[in-house]
């Protein structure tokens, strides 16, 4: 493979956002990242209020428990609303992306045998295959990540080129 190869790929938000919001991704409280927080703050608040309901119950030297799991469930709070910051920020630059996606006419992949390169009308992105660190494929989309992270969706391209994608990209990084 001594020539340059050129892909051309034909974006559509719907390929994208199928990919990138599948099993909750995009849900502040359910996502992956945010789920066992959610829960975990949850939990801590129900023993919370029981704990409240049965305050007059408690001598003054068990009173310290309700102090203690009342700090719980403002750490657990506080760690929870990161999450959820986190999930939004990212929700907010992928919505960006994909509004550069909808609105750019050239949307094309080059790749020779030493650099590899993704160009969005015109604001091009070129790594050599070094700077590659991973690289995972399934019937839905190829991703790659290293110096610049892309996820290429199966139906953005021919089946021959995503074909010829997967091989050549099971060649130059190891996964």
């Amino acid at each position: 493979m001594s020539e340059e190869r050129v892909i051309v790929l034909k974006p559509k938000r719907q390929d994208f956002e199928e990919i990138y919001f599948s099993g909750n991704q995009g849900s502040l409280f359910f996502s992956s990242t945010t789920r066992g927080r959610t829960i975990t703050t949850i939990v801590v608040g129900l023993i919370l209020l029981i704990l409240l309901f049965f305050r007059d119950d408690f001598s003054k030297e068990k009173a310290g428990i309700l102090y203690f799991v009342s700090f719980l469930f403002l750490l657990c709070a506080v760690f929870l609303s990161v999450s959820i910051n986190k999930v939004s920020r990212w929700k907010k630059q992928v919505g960006h992306y994909l509004t550069k996606l909808e609105k750019c006419s050239i949307y094309e992949i080059r790749f020779d045998e030493n650099f590899f390169t993704v160009n969005i009308d015109g604001d091009k992105e070129t790594s050599e295959w070094k700077d590659f660190e991973f690289f995972d494929s399934n019937n839905e989309f190829i991703s790659i990540e290293g110096k610049y992270s892309y996820m290429f969706p199966r139906k953005s391209m021919s089946e021959k080129d995503y074909s010829f994608l997967k091989q050549v990209l099971k060649q130059r990084i190891k996964e």
